[in-house]
């Protein structure tokens, strides 16, 4: 993981990314994020924090796997947004940090 970055929106991210060529949508196909966690490796995140209420708060991950693909993942903060590729990819953060 090389950069934490933080934008006004979430689409302001996203814009940036697509523009680095971060194109693919994990959030509609995360199977090789699930399937696959060792071939991805993020390399940015951007957080989107709200102004008063944890619902409007997400983080959407810039995510390179090995066999070249470039995409997005974007998940929230609240219980009920976090999935199996999520938690994945706060494991593989954690484990980043670590390095």
């Amino acid at each position: 993981m090389s950069n934490i970055y933080h934008y006004t929106t979430v689409s302001q991210a996203l814009d940036e990314l697509y523009e680095m060529g971060f194109d693919f949508d994990f959030n509609i196909d995360d199977s090789e994020i699930t399937q696959y966690p060792d071939h991805c490796e993020i390399q940015h995140i951007y957080r989107y924090e709200g102004d008063s209420n944890p619902d409007d708060e997400a983080t959407v991950y810039g995510i390179k796997s090995k066999n070249g693909k470039k995409g997005v993942f974007v998940t929230g903060f609240s219980a009920n947004s976090e999935n199996n590729a999520a938690r994945i990819l706060i494991d593989i953060t954690i484990k980043g940090r670590a390095k």
